[in-house]
């Protein structure tokens, strides 16, 4: 389906989207701060796996553009967690650009 021509694209907020962000952010200053030692500490004290834990923490590499998408619910159709986490690149030029704008 088509939007007419002038539309704007609907906000949709993916909540597990949302919180896995805000889960990765909180988890990076506990390791900045020296809270944690290592992720795998983080991990154990948090009871889940160390690549869990890994993997989420790569969205605080994303573009700050695309995180403010993800928080205004702007971002593409295509924006889910599985495949945000599939081509986070430490380069944001080399990102992939998920917006819906």
């Amino acid at each position: 389906m088509q939007l007419p021509e002038g539309a704007t694209q609907p906000r949709r907020t993916d909540s597990t989207l949302v919180k896995a962000l805000a889960r990765a952010f909180r988890w990076k200053r506990m390791l900045e701060s020296g809270e944690f030692a290592s992720a795998s500490e983080l991990a154990e004290r948090e009871g889940i796996p160390p690549s869990y834990v890994t993997r989420i923490l790569r969205l605080t590499l994303l573009a700050p553009k695309t995180v403010e998408a993800i928080l205004d619910g702007t971002q593409g159709p295509e924006m889910e967690l599985a495949r945000v986490l599939e081509g986070v690149t430490v380069e944001w030029m080399e990102q992939p650009h998920f917006s819906a704008d």
